[in-house]
C-alpha cells in the first residue's frame, strides 16, 4: 500500500517513482542585473510634464521627512521556494517510457501594514503545490488534478503535521521548446504565486483598505498579465485596472538596456549616471500581446550614492505604475504625483538592512521587513523535502 506522497502520486497517475535525489532549484539571493530581452515597445512620455533631464527630489523628500507626511501604508511581497522531489516515468503513445521531474514548491504571499510607524502583519497565505507532467492525467479527465491534490493530502504524514497539498499543476511536455522540464514546472509554480498576489491585492481593494490615502507598494514588477477573458471584456479589463489605481511596483533588479534616453535610444548609462535623490523622466510602455490595452508608467530613482555601492546599478530602483484613468491614458501620470511618490520612496530607504542582505542598497526597509515576514513562515528545506 502506498505510504508516501510520491508513492500515492505514482499509483494514482500510472507512473513509476525512481526515488530520485531531492534538492532545491532556487539560486542564492544576491544582486543581479536582469539580462532578459523584454521586447517592450516604449511609447511617448508617461507624465504630464516633459522633462529633458533628471528631476531633483532631495528638498521635497527632506520636507516630507520633517513633516512626517506618509502615503504608503501597505507593503506586499510574494515568494516561492522550489524543489525537485522525484523522477517518475510515464508511457507515451507508442509504448515509449519517458522520465519526467516532479517539482514541489512552497508559495508565500504576505502583506504588512504600517500603523503609527510600526510595521505589523496584515494578511498571509501559504500554499504547498506540486507540478507534474501533463501526461500524469493520461485520460484527460475533468477535475483530475484537484481530486489528486485531495488524495495526496490524505497521506498520513501530511495529516499528522496538519499540511495539505493545495494544488497539483500540470506542465506541458510538448516538444519545440528549449526550456527544461524543471523550468516548466517552476514556471507553473511561479504563475500560481503571481495569481495569489493578484488575489490579495483585489481583496485589499475590495475591503477598501488600499486607496488614495493608503497606497500599496508591491515588491517587484507590476507586470501582471490579465487572463484572456479579461482582455476580451472592456468592463472586466477596467475593473482589473482599478485594483491597481493606488498600487506601485518597485523592482530591485531590472534590465538597464530597456531604459531609453531623451533621443529614444537604449542607454543603460542613463541609469548609471542618475544622481542621488534624482529620478528619471517617466516613460510609457505597452506590450499588446501580453497586456492588451493596459499601459504602464516606468521611472527610476537613485536611493544610494555610487561611492557607497559596488556597482553603478546598486542603489537604483525601478518604479512601475499601471495607467488606470482616462486622463492617465491621454496625458500620462501627473508629474506632481510622480514627484511626491518618488520623494516618499526615497524616505523609505532608511533604516537599511545593511549586512543582512546583499541587496541592501536597493531595499526599501518596510519591503524588507515584509519579505522577512513572508520567509519566516516557510518550512525549512529539510522539513519540506521530508514530506515527499
Amino acid at each position: 500500500m502506498a505510504e508516501t506522497v510520491m508513492e500515492v502520486l505514482a499509483e494514482e497517475t500510472g507512473g513509476k517513482s525512481y526515488k530520485a535525489f531531492k534538492y532545491g532549484l532556487d539560486h542564492a539571493e544576491r544582486p543581479f542585473i536582469d539580462y532578459s530581452e523584454d521586447n517592450i515597445v516604449w511609447e511617448k512620455s508617461g507624465e504630464t510634464d516633459v522633462h529633458r533631464t533628471y528631476v531633483d527630489l532631495e528638498k521635497q523628500s527632506k520636507d516630507y521627512a520633517k513633516s512626517g507626511y506618509q502615503l504608503f501604508t501597505y507593503f506586499l511581497d510574494g515568494s516561492r521556494r522550489v524543489y525537485k522531489v522525484d523522477d517518475q516515468s510515464y508511457t507515451l503513445s507508442g509504448g515509449r517510457n519517458v522520465i519526467y521531474p516532479i517539482i514541489a514548491g512552497q508559495i508565500g504571499v504576505g502583506c504588512c501594514k504600517r500603523v503609527d510607524k510600526v510595521i505589523k502583519p496584515e494578511m498571509f497565505k501559504r500554499e504547498i503545490v506540486i507540478s507534474v507532467p501533463k501526461i500524469a492525467d493520461a485520460d484527460g479527465k475533468a477535475g483530475f488534478f484537484p481530486a489528486l491534490a485531495m488524495k495526496l493530502s490524505r497521506v498520513s504524514a501530511l495529516q499528522h503535521m496538519g499540511i495539505e497539498i493545495n494544488a497539483v499543476i500540470p506542465y506541458l511536455i510538448s516538444k519545440g521548446k528549449d526550456d527544461k522540464f524543471e523550468d516548466r514546472g517552476t514556471a507553473c509554480i511561479q504563475d500560481r504565486m503571481i495569481q495569489s498576489e493578484k488575489d490579495m491585492v483585489a481583496e485589499l481593494v475590495k475591503k477598501r483598505k488600499v486607496g488614495p490615502d493608503n497606497y500599496l507598494i508591491k515588491d517587484g514588477s507590476l507586470e501582471y498579465r490579465p487572463t484572456k477573458e479579461i482582455l476580451k471584456d472592456p468592463r472586466k479589463s477596467q475593473l482589473f485596472k482599478n485594483n491597481y489605481n493606488y498600487v506601485i511596483g518597485i523592482s530591485k533588479n531590472f534590465n538597464p538596456e530597456v531604459c531609453l534616453d531623451i533621443s529614444g535610444k537604449p542607454n543603460p548609462g542613463y541609469i548609471a549616471d542618475l544622481k542621488l535623490y534624482h529620478r528619471t523622466p517617466v516613460a510609457r510602455y505597452v506590450k499588446k500581446d501580453w497586456f492588451g490595452d493596459i499601459e504602464f508608467a516606468v521611472w527610476y530613482i537613485r536611493l544610494r550614492e555610487t561611492s557607497r555601492t559596488r556597482t553603478a546599478f546598486d542603489g537604483v530602483v525601478k518604479v512601475e505604475k499601471m495607467l488606470v484613468t482616462h486622463e492617465e491614458y491621454e496625458n500620462g501620470m501627473q508629474s506632481d504625483l510622480v514627484d511626491m511618490l518618488s520623494a516618499l520612496i526615497i524616505n523609505e530607504r532608511n533604516p537599511v538592512c545593511y549586512g543582512s542582505d546583499l541587496r541592501w542598497a536597493n531595499h526599501l526597509y518596510p519591503v524588507y521587513l515584509t519579505e522577512t515576514f513572508v520567509k519566516s513562515k516557510y518550512l525549512s528545506a529539510e522539513s519540506f523535502l521530508h514530506l515527499f
